[in-house]
């Protein structure tokens, strides 16, 4: 076995049971979850450095049903959750980029596109990380979880906070010879599905099965196993589109306010706006939402696994064993939307008095006329696919000398799965139908309150499209990996292991976006979808699908319109293009990277006492040159277009460029464990070693990618551009660890890590401003310019330079070529008393214009964002274990807190216009189980709790963080024997039915919360 094979070998626990003796001579057998903690410990014990593990109960039968939700129980891992599902796993700080990931010390290769299951920025998702996603593989076919969590001179680069290996089945590796095996079905009930609309079936089927055969003499085996899997799911969830973090000052004289700023007294005016708790600062940061909109999806995860073993035994000193493994992972969701964008000046704002942002609570609009309530719908379907084939050799060539051979390919992919061949389809659509809007964020999600014009009641006939956009988003990856790894017994329980090691990379990944003009923003077509697509959209309650979070209960939010959005798609497109609006690419991504990394590596293992004390001592070092060198196709845009208010979009002309660029860079990595056994049953180690993580792809591209400002410029707004570096050095951790555990019986133990990691070459972000591409800027102000002109016409007329009239005055001088003629327009519609614009006519001109860059127009200044190495950190934390069974009760408990502490956060009071470097994962964990087997029955109760942490920086125009707010999961399971071949089980999920929140600067300013509800699995399974 390859890779962590030396350490495998000392973690040698792999029979079905554990066998005890007894001092009458007697054999005790020990099956189910006791056996598989009393496994657990004994790698845990035996490993050199700081190792834990999860192995399965029996064949076909591991703890949990999700990999990543084993993964949890271990001390120092929490996990990211999709849909409620486990997915990715983050170690003592690192996030899943951090860690690698092998089958049986092979590197797994990995694609991951994240759009099913995320808020609203997943539909543009793309393939730019390392990580692995553990929901694409099913337990059954899993032997034991076992993470690395120090250094090893043998083991693959890659993971600075951990190496989880997976080890898989094989037929030689059973206690005896024969046929055994188990069949195992499931029948699973998500309750989110109680009130769906149509999402199929309510109880769904998963199907297992492992066959395992080797002849008498245990020469020659084989194993396959198989699974089918599939969840029906719905979720509800709330979101707000993007938090503005700007100064008071700003506030009052941005747009947001009425141009009068404050009012005096507490009524609102017509040129001023009632501002409660305001900050006395004019220089205070404030955070105003863009919009508030709730989100009602059903969806499906269906899930398939196969691996074959076969292994020849010739000899008892050669073994040689292929294997194949092959997963698929298709995922799709149907989403509908209930939105309202604030269309701005507000009438009404509280903020929460927060010294370092103050927070808008609660937030009123009147509209000069009515805006639209949009019901967007979208299409969401990914599907991922994992296949690894391996061949591997081991041979005693000598009663003191061992050789191991191992060669794999692995490939990966995430490709777009939904009907029209994309990742995401989207059909805006919306009903004009909205007079006044308010919104409380103070609960837990925003309470919305809108009130209905003169045009109300709503129905179909009211609604109607405005745009339809897709994304495109791949990911692939390909490994090849040679190794060699040889042993000298130097006697003596010490030896000299050493070898070398070969992998290749390749990954590829490519985005295309799209948009197309429909009955635009302004819904020019009301009634079209019903006309072009009649019975395509169904009414519904979208706000009466929350069960735990509270919408308010406002009467006139209660009607949302729900169709499938690559349906709608199909027929509307192809409808518009024929009246000339044309689909248009907004984005264009393709890139590849390919890693070449030789590896070789030498590690000393001597045994003996120090002091009559048991003693062991593993020293290493390991070398390593990596080559890496990308291509990317980079997109030349074609200009970023005024489409209106606040709203910017870039278009790309058919000219491309293939930039490249590479990078190498050598490690020399040592490695250095030490243990000692104070007392019988009483174990000290230390440990020190360095190791790696190499940059994440998208921060290696060469590509430029440009976007639009989110206002105009002359009002604050900044275009932002990207571009990577593909000179990036992989990132060093100097790590100490430290540990005493004490195994006072076979199955129960405590223990106490520290744990300490000083790391170099972090990636942080460089800026800088510059022109790009000769792109020219329609809002910049300037003089000379259309928008300059605007700017001083409104001066004239007393008007403000809010976003929608500075781009109304600029669309009407460039329609009539003269600002004479547009300030008599503009005036015609322009209410002095109350400075207001009417809002039907704004809606007009933003649908009727768009402003392209002229020769007269400045060129944009973007600020350009880069990585570059240039942060250090540390993280340094304590873990707790412990497991302890209650004599011949079968009753047991286990339980883990791990705490972790960095030293780079993120500053909430920072400027907005500048990105923050700061450490993502980082929080404290538990978890806790009870434990009862015996008489036949095992049951778990088990509770994992995970702190707040930070999960993503720099989100957006005001560079703003994402915190994902405290989660604990209470799960259970029962299992009971009818025969020791037959068992029936039953499993409940998440059943206090824990919701999942995220959020920016405060708690208030909510990006993302999502109800999830309990899920059962009722099963039987066969052994044989």
């Amino acid at each position: 076995m390859p890779g962590l094979a030396r350490a495998q070998a000392d973690n040698a626990v792999n029979s079905q049971a554990t066998e005890r003796g007894q001092g009458d001579g007697q054999e005790i057998v020990v099956t189910g979850i006791r056996a598989s903690l009393e496994r657990a410990i004994a790698i845990k014990r035996e490993a050199p450095g700081i190792v834990d593990a999860i192995s399965a109960e029996d064949i076909g039968k591991f703890p949990d049903t999700n990999l990543a939700e084993s993964l949890q129980r271990i001390p120092g891992v929490s996990i990211n959750r999709t849909n409620g599902e486990g997915s990715q796993v983050t170690v003592r700080g690192f996030g899943p980029t951090y860690n690698m990931v092998t089958l049986n010390g092979r590197q797994l290769a990995t694609s991951t596109v994240s759009v099913v299951g995320g808020d609203q920025n997943a539909d543009g998702a793309q393939g730019t990380s390392r990580s692995f996603d553990f929901s694409n593989l099913a337990t059954e076919g899993v032997r034991t979880l076992e993470v690395y969590k120090t250094g090893r001179a043998a083991v693959p680069s890659g993971g600075i906070g951990a190496t989880i290996n997976i080890v898989s089945r094989r037929p030689l590796d059973e206690r005896k010879s024969g046929l055994d095996g188990s069949i195992g079905a499931k029948a699973v009930y998500d309750t989110s599905v109680n009130d769906c609309l149509d999402c199929g079936s309510k109880v769904t089927p998963e199907f297992s099965g492992v066959l395992s055969w080797s002849d008498p003499d245990q020469r020659f085996g084989v194993m396959l196993f198989g699974s089918y899997q599939k969840r029906n799911y719905t979720s509800i969830a709330a979101t707000s589109n993007d938090w503005n973090i700007v100064t008071y000052d700003t506030f009052l004289t941005g747009g947001f306010a009425r141009s009068g700023g404050a009012c005096p007294t507490s009524t609102p005016g017509p040129n001023c706006t009632v501002v409660n708790n305001a900050p006395s600062n004019p220089n205070q940061l404030v955070a105003i939402p863009n919009d508030s909109r709730y989100h009602y999806a059903e969806g499906t995860r269906e899930r398939i696994n196969g691996q074959a073993v076969v292994q020849f035994r010739p000899t008892d000193a050669l073994t040689i064993t292929a294997d194949a493994l092959y997963a698929q992972n298709k995922q799709r969701e149907t989403r509908s939307d209930l939105s309202n964008w604030f269309s701005r000046p507000f009438d009404v704002v509280t903020f929460d008095g927060n010294p370092t942002v103050a927070t808008a609570t609660y937030l009123h609009e009147t509209i000069n006329g009515q805006k639209d309530e949009g019901f967007e719908a979208q299409s969401r379907a990914q599907k991922g696919k994992l296949e690894d084939y391996g061949l591997n050799l081991e041979w005693e060539l000598a009663s003191n000398f061992s050789l191991k051979l191992d060669g794999h390919i692995s490939t990966s992919s995430s490709t777009p799965d939904n009907a029209n061949g994309n990742s995401s389809t989207l059909v805006g659509m919306g009903a004009n139908v909205v007079a006044a809007h308010s919104v409380d964020y103070s609960g837990g999600i925003p309470r919305q309150d809108i009130t209905l014009g003169a045009s109300g009641p709503l129905d179909v006939n009211d609604v109607g499209s405005q745009v339809g956009r897709t994304f495109r988003s791949t990911q692939r990856q390909r490994v090849k990996e040679l190794r060699a790894d040889l042993g000298w017994d130097l006697g003596g329980e010490s030896r000299f292991d050493f070898g070398g090691n070969y992998r290749t990379t390749d990954m590829r990944q490519t985005f295309v976006s799209t948009q197309q003009t429909l009955g635009d923003w302004g819904i020019t077509n009301p009634g079209d979808v019903q006309a072009l697509a009649p019975g395509a959209l169904r009414a519904f309650c979208l706000e009466c699908k929350f069960h735990k979070f509270d919408p308010g209960g406002d009467p006139e939010s209660q009607l949302a319109f729900r169709g499938v959005a690559s349906d709608l798609y199909a027929i509307l497109s192809p409808y518009y293009a024929n009246r000339g609006n044309a689909v248009g690419v907004t984005g264009r991504q393709d890139n590849q990277i390919k890693e070449d990394i030789w590896a070789v590596y030498g590690q000393l293992t001597w045994k003996g006492e120090l002091g009559g004390a048991p003693a062991r001592l593993v020293a290493g070092i390991r070398y390593e040159h990596t080559k890496s060198h990308t291509t990317s196709l980079e997109a030349i845009p074609a200009g970023i277009a005024w489409v209106s208010d606040n709203d910017f979009t870039v278009s790309i002309s058919n000219q491309t460029q293939f930039v490249s660029d590479g990078g190498s860079y050598s490690n020399l990595l040592p490695q250095v464990d030490f243990q000692v056994e104070f007392a019988k049953n009483l174990i000290g180690r230390l440990s020190y070693s360095k190791t790696i993580a190499r940059p994440n792809y998208n921060n290696l591209y060469t590509s430029t990618t440009v976007g639009g400002p989110p206002r105009p410029t002359f009002n604050g707004g900044i275009p932002g551009a990207t571009t990577g570096n593909a000179r990036l050095r992989a990132l060093e951790s100097d790590n100490f660890d430290a540990s005493l555990e004490w195994y006072f019986k076979p199955d129960s133990y405590v223990s106490v890590a520290f744990f300490d990691k000083r790391v170099r070459n972090f990636i942080g972000n460089g800026q800088f401003n510059s022109t790009l591409f000769g792109l020219r800027d329609p809002s910049s102000g300037a003089a000379g310019s259309r928008s300059g002109a605007a700017r001083t016409a409104l001066g004239g007329l007393g008007a403000d330079t809010s976003d929608g009239n500075l781009f109304v005055m600029s669309a009407l001088i460039q329609a009539t070529g003269s600002v004479a003629a547009a300030t008599a327009q503009f005036a015609a519609h322009y209410n002095a008393t109350t400075r207001q614009l009417d809002d039907d006519y704004l809606k007009l001109i933003n649908n009727t214009y768009d402003l392209n860059g002229i020769a007269s127009d400045p060129l944009y200044q973007f600020q350009v964002t880069q990585p570059i190495n240039n942060k250090d950190a540390e993280i340094y934390g304590v873990e707790l274990a412990g497991q302890y069974f209650f004599g011949r009760t079968g009753i047991g408990i286990a339980a883990a807190y791990t705490l972790v502490r960095g030293d780079v956060g993120f500053n909430l009071g920072a400027s907005p216009a500048e990105d923050q470097f700061a450490l993502l994962g980082l929080s404290d964990t538990i978890s806790g189980t009870l434990i009862y087997e015996k008489h036949g029955i095992s049951a778990r109760l088990a509770y994992n709790w995970r702190d707040r942490f930070l999960s993503g920086i720099n989100r957006q125009g005001s560079r703003n963080p994402e915190f994902t707010a405290p989660f604990g999961q209470l799960d259970a399971s029962i299992s009971y024997e009818i025969t020791p071949q037959i068992a029936i089980t039953l499993e409940g999920i998440n059943l206090t039915e824990t919701a999942v929140r995220t959020y920016a600067r405060d708690k208030k300013e909510l990006w993302y919360a999502q109800e999830l509800d309990r899920r059962f699995l009722l099963g039987a399974r066969f052994k044989f």
